[in-house]
C-alpha cells in the first residue's frame, strides 16, 4: 500500500459512513424486479479459529419443501456457502439475496450467505477464518439442517469471491494441521518408521483423519474476484480499459487500508492472494471452478491470470465468462427502476453448472475430498 497510514479511528468513521450510504444503495437495489427474498432463517455461530472472539451470523435461503424433507429425514440439500463483496469492509450477508434466490430455484439448493466480520474493526485474515468457521459449522450439523456435507460448493461477489478460494485453501491447513497432530500420535504408539494413510492421501489432494467425516467442496463459482494484492492499485488500474468506469480511489483506499493489516504484511500470502499461491495449495481446490470477471475491471487482468493458472498449472476445469461491456459489481446497481440487463442469465447460466457439479456422483467422486474430523 502507497502513502501514509491513516489512524484506525478515520478509517472506522469512514467505514460507518461508507456502510450507512451503502445500505440505502441497497434498498433500491432490490426495489428493481424482480425483488429478492428475505432468509428464511438465520443461525448465530461462534467465532473459533480467530483470536478475535465474536460470533458470525449465517443467512440460509431454503427451496418450499426443505422444512418438510429437513423433518422427515427422507432427503439431503446440496449447500452453496455464498461470501458478500465490498472490499472486506462494507456489505452485508443479503445483499445477494438475488443469487441466493437464483441457487435456491434453479438448483435446489441450500444457499447460505455468512455475515462474516469486516475491517477495520477485524482485519486480514478474520474475514476467511470467519469462512472457515461457517463451513465447518455447516458440515458438524449438516444432519440437523437437511444438508449433504458431500454437495457443499462455495460462491462470492468481489472480496467474497477472494473468500471463495481463501475459505477453501485456509480449510486445507486446518485439515493438515489435525492431520500432523494424528501423525504424532501414531509415530509415538508405533516405533516401526512407516507412511502413514494420510501422507499417501495428502499426495492424492485428500486429508485422511480418525473419523473419516469428509467436507467434498464440489465447485467454486467466483464473480469478478480479486486475487492478487501483490499487484498495487495503481498497476491494476493501468490493466483497465475503462479509466471512468473504475471503483474510485476513495473507496479501494479504504478498502486496503482497513483489511491490509499490517501493511508491512506479506502480499503473497496465499489467504490473501489466490492467484499467486503455490502450485500444491491449487491443486487443492475443487476441480470444478466456475468464473466471471468484467471487462471495464482493474481485476479482469489478475482474474485471467488465475484461469490460467487453474487450468494450465493445475488442470482444473474452468468455466470462464468475461462478461463484456460491464464495470466491477455490474450486477448491483442500484437501480430501481429496472433491473440491470444479462444478469438473470448469468446467474442461470452459473446456476446450470452447479446443478452439474452438485448432482453428477461422478463428477463428486473425482474431484479432491477435504476430511476432517467432526465430533
Amino acid at each position: 500500500m502507497a502513502g501514509p497510514q491513516r489512524p484506525r479511528w478515520v478509517l472506522h468513521i469512514q467505514a460507518q459512513f461508507w456502510r450507512v450510504l451503502m445500505a440505502i444503495g441497497m434498498i433500491l437495489h432490490r426495489l428493481a424486479a424482480p425483488r429478492p427474498p428475505a432468509p428464511s432463517f438465520t443461525r448465530r455461530i461462534p467465532a473459533k479459529l480467530s483470536p478475535r472472539p465474536g460470533d458470525i451470523t449465517l443467512h440460509f435461503y431454503v427451496p418450499r419443501d426443505y422444512e418438510v424433507h429437513r423433518k422427515l429425514g427422507d432427503k439431503k440439500f446440496p449447500v452453496v456457502v455464498n461470501f458478500h463483496g465490498g472490499g472486506f469492509t462494507l456489505g452485508t450477508a443479503t445483499d445477494d439475496a438475488r443469487w441466493a434466490s437464483a441457487v435456491v430455484r434453479e438448483v435446489n439448493a441450500v444457499c447460505v450467505s455468512v455475515d462474516y466480520r469486516l475491517a477495520p474493526e477485524h482485519p486480514f485474515p478474520t474475514a476467511v477464518e470467519d469462512g472457515v468457521d461457517a463451513v465447518i459449522h455447516i458440515a458438524e450439523h449438516a444432519a440437523e439442517l437437511g444438508l449433504d456435507e458431500n454437495r457443499i460448493a462455495m460462491s462470492g461477489f468481489s472480496s467474497g469471491a477472494n473468500m471463495a478460494f481463501t475459505v477453501p485453501l485456509r480449510l486445507q491447513e486446518e485439515l493438515e494441521a489435525e492431520n500432523s497432530a494424528l501423525e504424532e500420535e501414531e509415530e509415538a504408539l508405533t516405533p516401526a518408521p512407516s507412511v502413514s494413510a494420510s501422507t499417501k492421501a495428502m499426495s492424492l489432494g485428500r486429508t485422511l483423519v480418525k473419523s473419516q467425516k469428509n467436507i467434498n467442496i464440489a465447485a467454486i463459482v467466483a464473480w469478478y474476484p480479486p486475487t492478487d494484492y501483490t499487484q498495487t492499485r495503481e498497476q491494476r488500474r493501468q490493466t483497465c480499459s475503462r479509466m471512468d468506469q473504475e471503483l474510485p480511489a476513495i473507496f479501494t483506499d479504504l478498502f486496503d487500508e482497513s483489511y491490509l493489516q499490517p501493511p508491512t504484511m506479506d502480499m503473497s500470502n496465499p489467504y490473501l492472494s489466490p492467484g499467486v499461491a503455490p502450485l500444491h495449495m491449487l491443486e487443492g481446490l475443487p476441480q470444478d471452478i466456475i468464473m466471471y470477471t468484467c471487462e471495464w475491471d482493474m481485476l479482469l487482468a489478475e482474474g485471467e491470470r488465475m484461469r490460467r493458472r487453474l487450468e494450465d498449472e493445475v488442470k482444473k476445469h474452468v468455466i470462464y465468462h468475461m462478461v463484456p461491456g460491464v464495470p466491477h459489481g455490474w450486477d448491483k446497481a442500484p437501480n430501481p427502476i429496472k433491473p440491470t440487463p444479462g444478469v438473470q442469465q448469468h446467474y442461470y447460466q452459473a446456476c446450470k453448472e452447479l446443478r452439474r457439479c452438485l448432482k453428477s456422483e461422478r463428477r463428486l467422486s473425482a474431484g479432491p475430498r477435504m476430511s476432517m474430523s467432526v465430533n
